[in-house]
């Protein structure tokens, strides 16, 4: 990976790459140093109690997932392998786009940490979680 921060745009062709991440409908809103922004459109597939209209919990922990993941895409420029997760749920995720919060807490040579809290439109927080990943030895 070059020296230069990657832009929005590149963040969202890679992120994109994937086809599960292209049916999540996800947009970068924003990325920095260690950080990430994403919005996830409302999808009526995830819906899990068809009478409260609310998102099954695997969609959040997902996202928990994939925004802490790529919130370290300023320092590797690409997704990288899971090995930890946790995740809390806080309130229902109804049916509106959802923001995707995450940001890196470590950045190691084998090992990294990062955050990630999932919000309804309103700001108001539904799941948040951590998660640990692995960095793979350069080729």
């Amino acid at each position: 990976m070059s020296d230069a921060p990657l832009t929005k745009e590149q963040v969202q062709a890679l992120l994109l790459k994937g086809p599960f991440h292209q049916w999540l409908g996800l947009t970068v809103e924003d990325v920095g140093e260690g950080t990430i922004r994403l919005r996830a459109k409302w999808r009526p597939e995830w819906v899990v109690n068809a009478d409260k209209g609310y998102a099954h919990g695997g969609i959040l922990a997902t996202l928990v997932d994939l925004t802490a993941d790529w919130a370290l895409v300023s320092k590797t420029g690409r997704g990288v392998p899971t090995v930890d997760l946790r995740v809390d749920y806080h309130r229902a995720a109804m049916q509106h786009d959802l923001i995707c919060v995450g940001k890196v807490i470590k950045f190691g040579g084998q090992l990294c940490v990062s955050e990630a809290q999932i919000l309804d439109e309103d700001g108001k927080l539904l799941a948040s979680g951590r998660g640990v990943y692995m960095i793979p030895p350069k080729a």
